[in-house]
């Protein structure tokens, strides 16, 4: 089934995401290798593609688990919140209907 990892930034977590930044992405290589990503993303912090130093909010994870539970426990062990970029993760099953 697919989930949703919805993460909210702590404030001025840019530093922090870039220290990882490489770690967090190749765990997203892995789901994309084995077909389970259907999409990655941060969210801007200002409305631009490139926020430059305002940095990002946030993040969503679409991706498919065997379980809600197999889905936390891949996201507990992010970088990004090992590092403490994220204030808050949110886990919820997602159905996808389009495209």
């Amino acid at each position: 089934m697919l989930y949703a990892i919805m993460a909210e930034d702590i404030e001025e977590s840019l530093e922090k995401r870039l220290a990882v930044r490489v770690a967090h992405i190749e765990r997203l290589q892995q789901l994309k290798a084995q077909g389970r990503l259907i999409l990655a993303g941060p969210y801007p912090s200002i409305d631009s593609e490139d926020p430059g130093t305002n940095g990002f909010s946030g993040s969503l994870i679409v991706a498919e688990f065997s379980s809600l539970s197999e889905a936390k426990i891949w996201a507990d062990a992010d970088p990004y919140v090992e590092a403490g970029v994220y204030a808050q993760v949110t886990i919820k099953p997602f159905k996808k209907v389009l495209p």
